[in-house]
């Protein structure tokens, strides 16, 4: 296993392990994770976290929704990870409903199209940016042979007919997620997320709903941090109590 160190998540309710040399989670992960509506979540759902990284968007999940008797799959290309997500999960007391594979979308793949309620996705945010000369952040934060669109395309594939996409990306690319999404999903959500208020929003996130034909509608802007740089209330209790965005 790789060398890791022993972090937390949720004000220190759900334990991660990560890489003391390569990719460490940002508080993106959690972020999103708090978008899936536990409303919309019934028993015998099956949610599939794509590109799963240290695992933080789905042991966050898993954390929200351990009473829901959900099954959550995480995938990621570096096999590293994958084995200190499954020691996450493991030592979080969630190996009975979350695992993690090691898998690479653009190769066939043994996961059955169409099988998934959920798919929730942080991709890698640039093909352009220089990469990091660590291979794992690279991997991580770079599209190899790749891109945004085929990567999109894949997690719709993965998805149940009326089954929800929900992913965060740099807000510059959101001309990109609309396209990769037309005519396969739609009542589309669009968060802006600004880091303060009189800011460019840096980050947008998205959720769609496959095969709706529902239009698509921006929500309020949320911002992450007050003037004196501490969080917003609403990003507080998101990160540090775990609450859902739509409350």
């Amino acid at each position: 296993m790789l060398p890791y160190t022993n972090d937390y998540l949720l004000d220190k309710k759900v334990k991660i392990f990560q890489p003391i040399d390569g990719y460490r989670a940002s508080t993106d992960a959690v972020f999103l994770s708090s978008l899936l509506d536990s409303g919309l979540v019934r028993a015998g759902d099956t949610i599939l976290d794509v590109g799963s990284g240290t695992g933080a968007i789905s042991l966050c999940l898993a954390e929200r929704l351990k009473e829901k008797n959900v099954i959550i799959t995480g995938i990621d290309i570096q096999s590293g990870l994958v084995g200190l997500s499954n020691f996450s999960a493991a030592e979080n007391g969630f190996g009975s409903f979350l695992q993690y594979e090691h898998f690479d979308i653009r190769e066939k793949t043994t996961l059955p199209a169409g099988s998934f309620s959920f798919v929730i996705t942080n991709p890698p945010y640039s093909d352009h940016d220089m990469p990091s000369p660590n291979q794992s952040k690279q991997l991580a934060h770079n599209h190899q042979n790749f891109d945004l669109t085929g990567w999109l395309t894949f997690c719709l594939k993965m998805l149940k007919p009326k089954g929800y996409l929900l992913l965060i990306n740099r807000a510059e690319a959101i001309n990109e997620i609309l396209s990769a999404l037309n005519n396969k999903a739609g009542d589309v959500l669009i968060l802006p997320i600004y880091s303060k208020q009189g800011q460019v929003a840096k980050r947008v996130a998205v959720i769609a709903k496959k095969g709706a034909k529902g239009i698509t509608k921006f929500l309020p802007p949320f911002y992450t941090h007050n003037e004196d740089g501490s969080y917003t209330e609403k990003a507080r209790s998101i990160l540090r109590l775990g609450q859902e965005y739509f409350i």
